[in-house]
């Protein structure tokens, strides 16, 4: 799609000659003979770039440049004049100008100045979407299904291709749809992307296709859709299965053709876009179901991508964690911090159902609230989520040697289980002793070969048996039972 730019001057014969030396080259032009008009334009439409006189009736070029900039500050605007000085040339770029021409205006020298104004635009915004992305981080991970997705993305990114990415929330599909784009012929045009889910229903056609003035209530000005501004880049659809089906129809036939109309226009715009497309849904029972478009369906799913979720790629755990709390160190300026085994035991042990956005949120809770320099076993406990279900640690020695538990654990020895609850012949109450003596006993029995079973780990002990670290030691002491001197309980026995 050209860029538009907009011709001010009022004089006629200089519009017409600017006119046909930027069509030639291949702009959009269009023309304003006085400020007013200009500035009209300017709040109508969109416009890529203003070539400008100083010297105009009624409102000069210096006063619409700044009126400009209060509208669209991030507008390049070149100003040309033909009795320009240096101090007028000083005060426009002090305004916002991007550059200053004298007239007559050769050729070359108009091109050049317009080509440096609009990369220098496309840099800027490309610097901001930048900026929006810092604390976003590389795709990390050397496991077995890591290496599926960086084989796919090495393959797929170079085609034409779509692609539907699927998997769990916070498994970072943003990332694999990124790294597409980096990777493809595409990597200098934008990346563009809409949550389908986050855009009420009533508006998702203007933020897809964009809307003219007046076209609805709110509608105060033209505004590009995600199409236009994709163009010639990458559109990224996340959570497509959430889009209406009034609307997958019409983007069925975008994807189809490759043209569209604004919200209340008439004028057909061609577009170039590479769409990308990402789902937390079955689409295939949601098309059963009647909710999603099959023939949809089979456009925006040419190449699939699985992001798995956490806990089947738990190989990775240790380098996430690592790069994630040192990022949240720098971030938030706390010293560098290190988990000890204890703590990247404890953090192993978690079934992260948030995936890899839950992890990063829960070490970025240990780099602002730990002290350090190292994070204890007991700080990580403190810190996790209470979740029922969740499996127990692995042991210290495991993580170390950077292998990660699986998501269930051995089985406990035989020996947890109470010697007066035996399977086969039931339950067997001792007459010579009271009720609670008897529950007592087997309290007993279960923390002492629960601590066998952990090797004296107090911290493993308790989870395994679901009990506050505290109150497990309440229970030791009442119980009588005694333990060596490594991991003693603080002053006041909590642990």
């Amino acid at each position: 799609m050209p860029a538009s730019v907009l011709i001010v001057d009022d004089e006629k014969n200089i519009l017409l000659t600017l006119q046909t030396s930027l069509q030639l080259a291949g702009y959009h032009v269009e023309l304003a003979a006085n400020g007013q008009v200009a500035l009209d334009v300017v709040s109508a439409r969109p416009v890529d770039a203003v070539l400008m006189d100083v010297k105009m009736p009624d409102m000069d070029g210096l006063t619409v440049l700044a009126r400009v900039m209060e509208l669209k500050p991030e507008l390049p605007v070149i100003m040309m004049s033909g009795h320009g000085t240096i101090d007028t040339a000083v005060k426009a770029t002090q305004l916002g100008a991007r550059d200053f021409l004298e007239k007559p205006i050769a050729r070359d020298r108009l091109l050049v100045a317009l080509r440096n104004a609009l990369k220098h635009q496309a840099a800027m915004e490309e610097l901001r979407a930048l900026r929006a992305e810092l604390g976003r981080y590389d795709m990390v991970g050397s496991g077995p299904a890591m290496q599926r997705i960086f084989s796919l993305i090495q393959r797929t990114a170079p085609s034409e291709g779509r692609v539907l990415i699927t998997g769990e929330n916070g498994t970072g599909k943003e990332l694999i749809a990124r790294a597409l784009h980096q990777h493809s012929r595409r990597k200098s045009a934008p990346f563009v992307k809409l949550n389908c889910a986050a855009v009420p229903h009533e508006l998702i056609e203007s933020e897809l296709f964009g809307h003219e003035k007046g076209a609805f209530t709110g509608a105060v000005s033209v505004r590009r859709g995600k199409f236009e501004l994709a163009h010639e880049g990458t559109l990224f659809l996340d959570e497509i299965g959430d889009m209406p089906q009034a609307m997958q129809t019409k983007l069925l036939r975008v994807l189809q053709e490759g043209e569209l109309e604004r919200v209340g226009g008439t004028e057909t715009l061609k577009v170039d876009v590479r769409v990308i497309a990402a789902t937390n849904k079955n689409l295939e029972k949601e098309i059963e179901a009647g909710r999603f478009r099959e023939d949809l369906y089979y456009r925006v799913n040419v190449v699939q991508i699985h992001s798995p979720p956490l806990r089947e790629r738990r190989e990775d755990l240790p380098a996430l964690i690592d790069t994630f709390l040192q990022e949240a160190c720098t971030r938030n300026g706390r010293r560098p911090l290190s988990l000890s085994p204890e703590a990247l035991s404890v953090m192993a042990s978690y079934s992260y159902p948030g995936n890899v956005r839950e992890l990063r949120n829960l070490v970025e809770r240990l780099a602002i609230l730990c002290e350090g320099p190292v994070v204890t076993g007991a700080e990580a406990q403190e810190l996790l989520p209470r979740a029922k279900g969740t499996p127990p640690a692995a042991s210290s020695e495991a993580v170390g040697a950077s292998a990660m538990p699986s998501a269930r654990p051995p089985p406990l020895p035989a020996p947890l289980i109470p010697s007066g609850a035996g399977a086969a012949g039931g339950f067997r109450p001792r007459v010579d002793r009271t009720f609670r003596e008897q529950v007592e006993d087997a309290e007993r029995e279960i923390l002492q070969h629960t601590l066998a079973y952990t090797q004296d780990n107090v911290t493993e002990a308790a989870r395994l048996l679901d009990l506050e670290r505290g109150h497990f030691y309440k229970k030791l002491k009442a119980l009588g039972i005694k333990r060596g001197e490594k991991d003693q309980p603080p002053a006041g026995g909590e642990g």
